[in-house]
């Protein structure tokens, strides 16, 4: 769950995993594509692994973020302490 704060951002960025985003309670500004759009409570984002977006709030909001497969491969860079362990 993240909480925006009313005027705080998620800034342009962008994941491994595919990343699925609900709205659960406010209003956010979204941009991806180039192409920009509010989207309400109860809406449903989904983003491509790799692709590039910004999320804000004018008002705050709250938001369910589920990134999936989690963790893509190339999630972990340079295996380092936070890389998973395998067996053998």
């Amino acid at each position: 769950m993240i909480g925006l704060q009313p005027g705080q951002e998620l800034g342009d960025h962008q994941v491994k995993e595919q990343a699925f985003v609900l709205v659960v309670e406010g209003t956010v500004r979204v941009d991806a594509d180039g192409t920009s759009a509010d989207a309400a409570a109860g809406t449903l984002l989904v983003f491509a692994p790799e692709e590039r977006h910004a999320v804000s709030s004018e008002s705050g909001a709250r938001l369910l973020l589920v990134l999936a497969p989690w963790p893509a491969p190339g999630h972990y860079r340079g295996g380092g302490a936070d890389a998973p362990r395998t067996g053998g």
